[in-house]
């Protein structure tokens, strides 16, 4: 698509790079011995740039290099010649190619604005037809745009190559006006003649009808004898002419199957790589709602850059809070030993004379590519050359990874085995790729940031508990060990696990409105007293609730202030029975019983954990869930093994005194 801003620049690029490597693609057959890289040295551009279809260069270099390649071939129609390989598939794109093969010559010349609009911004293409196999096409400069006369050749060759598609038909183009003698325009007449197989089709039908009258006429003129001659002899020539016919048909039919062929391989070639960098873009979308831990959700972005692009390395490189320092945080491609030196990297951004490419890219905010390490090696600190040399790398691009204008990192991909030169259409591809990057970034880190939030409060509400009673100190965070332990046993999800974590920790969070002096008394509790200490639950559940628990922690107050109900309705505060019971508060219940039985008590002394075990086992099926009990006692023996073997005491009713937790 044009870029009308390219033209309003002091030095505008107008010319894409497949007009040069159509020069090259000519200068490889017809003169092997020049030196590609003097010729493109002296116009300012580089291999990589010819090679990118989505690089444009000014009219100075396209003109410096017409000249150079002219003055070295002394070929003075070279503008002309090159015209004619610029409709090869490698200048003109594989889709444009397959398009304009299926199509017949008036539908091409409806096409050839778009066709020209792709490969030059300098000029304007307006077409119109004169008849079926003729077009008047008018050139017209945009702004101040002066074009020489190797422009006006490589056209006129252009536009000869492209009737190659159709079947080598030849052209006759008039050329009445032209920029280069002082015109305001440039005005071709093109006529598009028939191909000899036309005429010999043609000719091939007025052949056999005049064989056709001669050998009927023959019957009535000639003698049987010598009408039956005449008759084999025109029979005899009209298989002739039909085998002739037949054959050019075919070689024309096979020279239209090999362009659709090749134009239909690159075509594929080209959509797959079109569905790879939209599914890259799709896929990074959703690892955004997917994780709330950067280093999972960086480490499911490498995977998904390493699948989808063709890139045979890639790294993440993450700033710091601080901005003082970029460190790696994921990458690919990469042997052991390379992977443990970037893990032990990092790059000052506080220097203000660090002329790291990374860390230039990360304040300017702006992409680099680099095609030869060589040509910047005087540019670069010693430091950012030794990380080049560890890692082996010659060429790279390196992308700044920005959110709401604020830069997060760099991300950086190269290629080692390929050796495929790395373009621009590469950088605009990463550049998108690095926003989405951006986006998953600051996604995570406000999770993150929310999540530290989360547990500086729980760590405040927990010591303001501890605080009250040293002890019971530590009794929440043994519960919640237990608890997480037993839901690694039973398989439950992460996200339900973190629920019950929490809830675990907050679970007696009730009981700041419980008097010291029912809490720690060492004598049994009147009913009264009872009832006032079973209302740390509901208490528990009143507090919970007004924290906004938020996504997959919203089940936390119901299940905090559920974990004393009983499977048989036994329980507190509302007496639920076992299918109304949450999983998550069924699994505190027995993590905080075991806990409370192993635990030193102002109204009890602990027990060892195998008496405790049977207890949990005794009332497995009526106070306790089987399978959560279960769980426990695997997750207990694996954790601890051969704690049976320690000594234990049976001095009281451990349920009756323990129901205080």
């Amino acid at each position: 698509m044009e870029d009308p801003t390219q033209v309003r620049q002091p030095n505008p690029s107008l010319y894409n790079s497949r007009i040069i490597k159509a020069y090259l693609h000519l200068v490889r057959k017809k003169y092997p011995d020049i030196q590609f890289s003097e010729l493109m040295a002296h116009a300012g551009m580089t291999p990589y740039e010819v090679e990118d279809q989505g690089h444009w260069f000014t009219q100075e270099q396209v003109d410096r290099f017409h000249g150079e390649l002219v003055r070295k071939t002394g070929n003075m129609q070279l503008a002309r010649e090159a015209g004619l390989h610029a409709a090869f598939p490698e200048s003109i794109g594989a889709i444009g190619y397959y398009v304009y093969s299926l199509a017949n010559p008036r539908r091409y010349f409806a096409m050839i604005e778009q066709a020209f609009g792709n490969l030059s911004r300098s000029v304007d293409y307006k077409v119109r037809p004169i008849t079926p196999g003729k077009v008047e096409i008018t050139v017209t400069p945009k702004f101040s745009v002066r074009e020489k006369l190797h422009h006006c050749e490589h056209r006129k060759g252009f536009f000869e190559a492209m009737f190659n598609i159709f079947g080598n038909r030849v052209i006759n183009i008039e050329h009445p006006e032209c920029l280069a003698r002082g015109d305001s325009v440039c005005r071709y007449i093109i006529t598009c003649n028939r191909s000899a197989f036309d005429y010999f089709r043609t000719a091939r039908n007025y052949v056999f009808g005049i064989f056709g009258l001669a050998g009927v006429l023959s019957f009535f003129l000639l003698s049987t004898t010598a009408a039956l001659s005449l008759f084999s002899g025109l029979l005899v020539l009209m298989a002739a002419t039909g085998v002739v016919s037949h054959r050019l048909a075919r070689n024309n039919l096979a020279a239209a199957m090999r362009n659709l062929q090749e134009s239909g391989e690159q075509l594929v070639g080209q959509i797959e790589i079109n569905y790879n960098n939209t599914q890259v873009t799709r896929e990074i979308g959703q690892v955004v709602n997917r994780y709330t831990n950067l280093e999972n959700a960086l480490d499911s972005i490498v995977r998904i850059l390493e699948t989808r692009l063709d890139y045979d390395r890639g790294m993440i490189m993450v700033s710091n809070t601080e901005k003082n320092r970029l460190r790696f945080a994921a990458g690919f491609g990469h042997v052991q030993n390379q992977s443990r030196f970037l893990k032990n990297i990092e790059f000052q951004l506080d220097n203000p004379h660090s002329r790291g490419v990374f860390v230039l890219s990360f304040h300017e905010q702006k992409p680099f590519l680099i095609n030869d390490l060589n040509d910047i090696e005087g540019s670069l600190s010693e430091r950012s050359l030794e990380f080049a040399r560890q890692l082996g790398a010659l060429s790279f691009i390196c992308c700044p990874i920005i959110c709401d204008n604020e830069s997060l990192g760099v991300l950086a991909v190269d290629n080692m085995r390929s050796k495929r030169k790395l373009l621009n259409s590469d950088m605009s591809l990463l550049m998108g790729v690095s926003h989405m990057i951006g986006i998953s970034i600051r996604h995570t880190q406000h999770i993150e940031a929310r999540e530290n939030q989360l547990k500086s409060v729980l760590k405040v509400m927990i010591s303001s508990i501890d605080a009250r009673d040293p002890v019971t100190k530590g009794h929440s965070e043994f519960v919640a060990e237990y608890a997480s332990g037993i839901c690694d046993e039973m398989g439950i999800d992460k996200d339900y696990q973190e629920a019950v974590r929490v809830a675990a920790l907050l679970h007696d969070y009730g009981k700041i409105g419980i008097p010291d002096s029912l809490l720690k008394k060492r004598d049994r509790l009147t009913p009264a007293e009872y009832e006032q200490i079973k209302s740390h639950a509901e208490k528990t559940f009143e507090i919970l609730k007004q924290m906004n628990f938020e996504g997959n922690l919203e089940p936390v107050p119901e299940i905090a202030g559920a974990h004393h109900e009983r499977i048989n309705g036994t329980g507190y505060p509302r007496g639920l029975t076992e299918k109304e019971i949450p999983l998550g508060a069924k699994i505190i219940a027995v993590a905080d019983y075991f806990e409370a039985l192993t635990a030193n008590r102002y109204y009890h002394r602990p027990i060892p954990p195998e008496q405790a075990m049977r207890q949990l086992e005794k009332f497995a099926g009526t106070l306790f869930d089987v399978r959560v009990v279960e769980a426990f006692i695997r997750y207990y023996e694996n954790k601890n093994p051969g704690y049976q073997q320690h000594e234990f005491r049976r001095d009281r009713d451990i349920h009756a005194v323990s129901s205080r937790n």
